[in-house]
């Protein structure tokens, strides 16, 4: 049996825009949650730094998470965070080692 996926993906949001990625983001989180091979997905906003937001996901499997990234509600926002945020956003994939 294969492990799950484990992905950290990062948002930065531009400083007068904390509140409009915000909305996108915590939009994205019940439809993706329904998800077929979805095990965890949560939003996670910086203390320190308000304008950084990680998504920490896990997923059945790669195909899995190539399904999400290619599904309506992750294509339309990122249109809507266009404008929104610093640099693109930093998706980065890994394996439990222990």
């Amino acid at each position: 049996m294969t492990q799950p996926l484990k992905v950290i993906a990062r948002v930065v949001a531009l400083p007068d825009k904390i509140e409009p990625l915000k909305a996108v983001l915590l939009a994205l989180v019940e439809p993706t949650r329904q998800e077929s091979g979805c095990l965890q997905y949560d939003l996670l906003q910086n203390q320190e730094d308000l304008t950084d937001f990680t998504f920490v996901e896990e997923w059945e499997s790669l195909q899995h998470l190539q399904n999400h990234l290619a599904s309506v509600h992750i294509q339309t926002a990122l249109t809507q965070i266009e404008g929104l945020v610093a640099s693109p956003p930093d998706i980065r994939c890994y394996d439990k080692i222990l």
